[in-house]
Order: structure tokens, then C-alpha cells, then sequence
């Protein structure tokens, strides 16, 4: 039997107004509206649809955060198997060093054949969680997949190019791919099969005694986008404006 493991996580949602905290350094999270990873999404809908077609086990993982439960019991109605949540000190979103390493001593002990995780999220700052669990747990890593077909000992990944082009790769298994995209769009599931699914299935806990502090990058600042000096607007026949832009361009030194 196949086993797949998805990690997941909850990420702000980018329509909602952002606000800086009083630290100036992170987000303010107390009123911030969190939701799933959309290339997560994608990681789950794939890891469901490799299971529908030659069976297997789904395995989700997720961090603990507002909502989370929410997250995994609606993975549950599209047909993950296993639900875990970390338990710990995730309340300020530690860094991805820190997170992959947690990521990765759990998924190790669900012995994976296939690690699916989203390619990318909206508050990465300092590397993508799929290479860097790859990293801790020594396998293969292949990103920006858009499709994955299970084969004997291995996998068929592929990925799209510029131009349309489409490239397959076969990868040893176990291993770790960041997904892109699906093969098909993430499914619905209705709100009432969510709800039958909060009284049937369970979410397990794993707690993360300590999160290592290491490896992520340093913010400094954080802050909106300050006004700099207006544009000025150019104004004449094509001749004289031709006339100034190569005199402003002699100005700052580009001609």
C-alpha cells in the first residue's frame, strides 16, 4: 500500500487588509484571517486523486492554528485517511527551517512512500518547506510539479516549461514534490459532509516540544510602501520630449 503524507499549513489571506504589529517586524495576528496554502490545496487534491486511482493511504499534516481543525476535517470529506496536528508554539508562524524540521520528524514516523507538499506560499520568507523537509529527511526533491502518476518503486512527475512545453521525470521513491497544480481543480465538498466527517474521523496531536530558532531569516522592518517623489509628466511635440528624456538620461548617468 502506497503511503503519502501532505503537509499543509494555514496562510493570511491576501484579500484581507493586512496590518503591521506594534513591533513593526511581523504581522499583526490577532485579527488576521487564516486559510489553506493554495498550492497545499493542490498537494491534497493530488495525493487524492494518486489514491483513487491505485489506492493507498493519505496522511495529512498541519501545524496548529486558528481554523486548522476546520482545514483537516474538510481534507477528511475529500479523502485523506489520517489527520495530525502540531501542536505547539505556532502562534506567530515560526520560520520554514523551523517548521520543516518539525514537518519532518513526524512524517518520518508515518515511514512515507511519497511526500506532496505546495511548491510555494504567499508568507515564505526563507525557502519553500519542500526542499527543506527533503533536506532533513535525505530524499529527492522535485518541484513545480503539475501531475504525478505512481508507477512500481517510483514516480512519473511532471512539470509544464515555458511555451507549453511539458517535461517528465522519473523519481525513486520515497521522495518529497512540491506541487504546483493538480491534475484536476481542487474538489468542493459540501459544508454538511464536513460536519459528518467532525464526528466520524479524528484529528491526531503531535506535540512539538521546541522549535528550533535557527536558519530563518531576520526581519528588521516591515512596513507599507512609503510615497516617494511624483512622476513628472512630460509634455511637448515628439521632438521635445524625445529631447528630454535623452537629457534626463545624461543626467542620471544612462547615456
Amino acid at each position: 500500500m502506497t503511503k503519502i503524507v501532505v503537509l499543509a499549513k494555514l496562510v493570511p489571506d491576501l484579500v484581507e487588509e493586512l496590518e503591521i504589529a506594534p513591533d513593526g517586524k511581523a504581522l499583526d495576528m490577532m485579527w488576521l484571517r487564516l486559510l489553506i496554502n493554495e498550492f497545499d490545496n493542490h498537494a491534497i487534491e493530488q495525493a487524492v486523486l494518486l489514491k483513487e486511482a491505485v489506492g493507498g493511504e493519505v496522511t495529512i499534516i498541519s501545524p496548529d492554528a486558528e481554523g486548522v481543525d476546520d482545514m483537516l476535517f474538510t481534507t477528511a470529506a475529500k479523502g485523506a485517511d489520517k489527520l495530525i496536528k502540531l501542536v505547539g508554539d505556532f502562534e506567530d508562524m515560526p520560520n520554514n527551517h523551523a517548521l520543516a524540521s518539525a514537518f519532518a520528524k513526524v512524517a518520518k514516523e508515518e515511514q512515507p512512500d511519497l511526500i506532496l507538499t505546495g511548491v510555494q506560499a504567499n508568507n515564505d520568507l526563507d525557502g519553500a518547506i519542500g526542499p527543506l523537509v527533503a533536506k532533513e529527511l535525505d530524499m529527492p526533491y522535485v518541484g513545480y510539479i503539475s501531475g504525478v502518476t505512481l508507477e512500481e518503486g517510483g514516480v512519473i512527475a511532471r512539470k509544464e516549461y515555458p511555451g507549453g512545453l511539458i517535461g517528465e521525470m522519473e523519481v525513486k521513491l520515497p521522495a518529497v514534490l512540491g506541487i504546483q497544480a493538480s491534475e484536476e481543480p481542487p474538489r468542493y465538498v459540501a459544508i454538511s459532509k464536513v460536519r459528518q466527517m467532525m464526528k466520524s474521523a479524528a484529528i491526531d496531536e503531535h506535540d512539538v516540544p521546541e522549535l528550533a530558532d535557527t536558519g530563518g531569516l531576520p526581519v528588521n522592518r516591515m512596513y507599507l510602501p512609503e510615497a516617494a517623489e511624483r512622476a513628472e509628466m512630460i509634455e511637448g511635440d515628439e521632438d521635445e520630449i524625445a529631447a528630454k528624456l535623452v537629457e534626463l538620461f545624461q543626467e542620471i548617468g544612462v547615456m
